[in-house]
């Protein structure tokens, strides 16, 4: 589609192709230097590791426009370090962070007519992408790779936008188990959540918060999404321990409210029972995609906590605000968070 043909002020979670985007291949131990090439197929192998055996990780970053023209990237190192870390989990090979940066840089400048005008809300969605194309047959990695980095202009993830979402917690699902792939951002991971996601939808919700494999007690996460939750005045998030995503959105929120706002932070197992409490005073989920998205309540089975009728908690509020000030250069970036594109 043409970038001049999109309503900017409506736009969805969903795919627009855009101009162009990079390419690299890995063959025979190394990495090509990769280039821009118009947005479009490619042919792949039936027996590519990837289309057996789901050798595939990702990255999802955004580029945004600031209210004075500039382009900027939130950690994009951040990203390039995690995707190296998926990489090794699958026995991929790895791509060098400042490769990467330079890389995800080159596309966003292509595809700059594609970022949506500051007051629209609206971001520029970037997918950088590897997956093993080798034919392969026995369970093994593949030998040779490719390295995608595609764009897409988005609105927000949850349609609602920044107001409260209703949330079921299941007991019938998990998202991961102890010694699995649950901290990779592995194709893989994301298959197995969409059967759980369209049946809470049918019931009403918006996302599911998936609880731990092994107690079935122990939050893990909110669909895609990093789960938060004020308790007794403290800003309190699930550990890293294996079975979630290390959150770049959710490392930056936890800096930001013990260094901004003063509040004790802690990771720690938070069982769903604290979560019907009168402690828990607000809840919120955090990614990329959901930036930060406030809970207006969650339910299981007949029970249901209300934390607000949809309107965001008084820390939910400050931590977006602080957030997506610094991505958009309107508070001072005192962290060094930002990359001018």
């Amino acid at each position: 589609m043409d970038a001049k043909d999109i309503d900017y002020y409506s736009l969805g979670f969903e795919f627009i192709e855009t101009k162009e985007m990079f390419v690299s291949n890995y063959e025979d131990g190394k990495w090509e230097e990769g280039k821009l090439v118009p947005f479009g197929n490619f042919e792949i192998s039936p027996a590519a590791c990837v289309l057996n055996y789901g050798q595939g990780i990702f990255e999802g970053m955004k580029a945004l426009r600031t209210k004075n023209g500039e382009i900027t990237l939130f950690r994009p190192k951040e990203n390039a370090k995690r995707f190296n870390d998926s990489a090794e989990r699958l026995l991929m090979p790895i791509y060098h962070t400042d490769s990467f940066v330079s890389a995800v840089k080159e596309v966003v400048k292509a595809n700059e007519d594609y970022i949506p005008p500051y007051d629209s809300g609206g971001a520029l969605y970037i997918r950088p992408l590897m997956i093993g194309t080798g034919p392969i047959v026995g369970v093994k990695p593949a030998k040779e790779y490719k390295l995608l980095i595609f764009t897409v202009p988005v609105g927000p993830y949850f349609p609602e936008g920044f107001t409260g979402i209703d949330l079921e917690i299941t007991k019938k699902y998990t998202r991961a188990a102890p010694g699995g792939t649950g901290a990779a951002k592995t194709c893989c991971n994301y298959a197995g959540s969409m059967l759980p996601a369209k049946e809470t939808k049918e019931r009403g919700f918006a996302q599911v918060i998936f609880l731990d494999a092994v107690h079935s007690e122990f939050i893990d996460e909110v669909g895609t999404a990093n789960f938060f939750a004020v308790i007794n005045g403290t800003l309190v998030t699930p550990k890293t321990v294996g079975t979630i995503l290390p959150g770049i959105t959710r490392k930056s929120i936890l800096d930001l409210a013990s260094k901004k706002i003063g509040m004790k932070t802690e990771e720690r197992d938070i069982s769903y029972k604290e979560l019907f409490e009168d402690s828990c005073t607000e809840a919120f989920c955090s990614g990329t995609a959901a930036v930060v998205t406030p809970i207006k309540s969650v339910v299981l089975d007949d029970k249901r906590r209300l934390f607000s009728e949809g309107e965001p908690g008084e820390f939910t509020r400050k931590l977006y605000e602080l957030l997506t000030g610094i991505q958009r250069l309107e508070i001072d970036d005192e962290f060094g968070w930002i990359e001018k594109v």
